[in-house]
């Protein structure tokens, strides 16, 4: 059995997109056991009349809400019956509990789960490792994407192990192909940090490294997991989102400006629908925090009851794979080169 806590509050359409994901997951995962966070008359009343193993739910009553616009150290200390620091204590003080999942704050997330819940021995910081879609139907993580502004070439040699192990364990990648994002591909190119970073990861031990990877080539299908600091990763994957989706809007322009684009575009509806949920982020799941002593899984704000049942089972598989265990190894294996 595995055990998750999900907090249920803090999205925009919570709680009923984090109840009926809850429910999804159960469906497809029957070894799994989910605890809900959050105010009970609430989600009990999203509960009712569904079909669903009640033995399977606990429901825990957390009233108050944590939110985004708070400050995270602030808010974990003030509001410890928060929907999102009921669930973080059920991980750090019940064995049972194998992860969270929540979809609200993320400065609280990393503050709580870094705080409350510890790092895994010799993890210098703990890192976010999202997905993205790749052009030729794989996946691509980035690690790290906004926990860490400023690194060092060690937490970026940990970033590299912990991400290569997410998505062996998770996703069945062998070998995953490991970039280093830089300004180009030469051994020689970018910053102090980055021209450091380059022998280092060559070295390191479980890491397939196959070189610099220039901004534009995230979604080639080339690489597996690429390594930055969490300023640098959270602007690519904003840059790349963002421009995906401004695409997408001239698209959608152009074949309403003319009479003939629309015929065009109705025969072409089955292809444009499949190039929709490829670009759709919560087709993904959410974004892993690498390094906590357990399993976190941090997923969009505005996420539907589909991408957090993708949440929940991308928390699930991390778990079932043992993640948190081979990261230890993981990390052992290279402390005495870091040092």
């Amino acid at each position: 059995m595995i055990k998750l806590a999900i907090d249920c509050f803090g999205g925009d359409h919570s709680p009923e997109a984090n109840v009926k994901g809850a429910l999804i997951a159960l469906k497809s995962l029957p070894d799994l056991f989910l605890v809900l966070t959050g105010d009970e008359e609430k989600i009990r009343r999203e509960l009712d009349g569904k079909d669903f193993d009640p033995a399977r739910i606990e429901v825990i009553n957390a009233p108050k809400v944590i939110g985004c616009d708070e400050t995270p150290t602030v808010a974990i200390r003030q509001k410890k019956d928060s929907s999102l620091m009921r669930a973080i204590e059920l991980l750090r003080t019940d064995e049972s509990v194998h992860g969270i999942v929540t979809i609200g704050s993320t400065g609280a997330l990393v503050a709580a789960a870094t705080l409350r819940v510890g790092r895994i021995p010799g993890v210098k910081r703990p890192a976010f490792c999202p997905i993205l879609p790749t052009m030729d139907g794989g996946i691509v993580g980035v690690c790290d994407s906004g926990a860490n502004v400023d690194v060092s070439v060690q937490m970026l040699r940990q970033f590299a192990v912990m991400g290569s192990l997410y998505l062996e364990c998770a996703y069945g990648i062998e070998r995953p192909r490991v970039a280093l994002l830089n300004i180009g591909v030469e051994a020689e190119k970018g910053d102090e940090l980055r021209k450091a970073a380059y022998p280092a990861l060559s070295e390191t031990e479980g890491v397939n490294f196959v070189g610099n990877m220039e901004s534009r080539d995230l979604l080639s299908g080339g690489y597996d997991l690429v390594v930055t600091d969490g300023f640098a990763g959270n602007v690519l994957i904003k840059s790349t989102e963002g421009a995906c989706l401004e695409m997408l809007k001239k698209l959608k322009k152009d074949i309403c400006s003319r009479t003939i684009n629309k015929i065009g575009a109705l025969l072409m509806k089955r292809m444009f629908d499949e190039e929709k949920r490829f670009m759709d982020y919560r087709n993904y799941g959410g974004s892993v925090l690498l390094g906590c002593k357990k399993i976190v899984v941090k997923g969009h704000g505005s996420s539907n009851d589909a991408a957090v049942a993708k949440c929940i089972e991308q928390a699930y598989r991390m778990q079932a794979a043992d993640l948190t265990e081979k990261t230890a190894q993981g990390i052992a294996a290279i402390a005495p080169e870091a040092e």
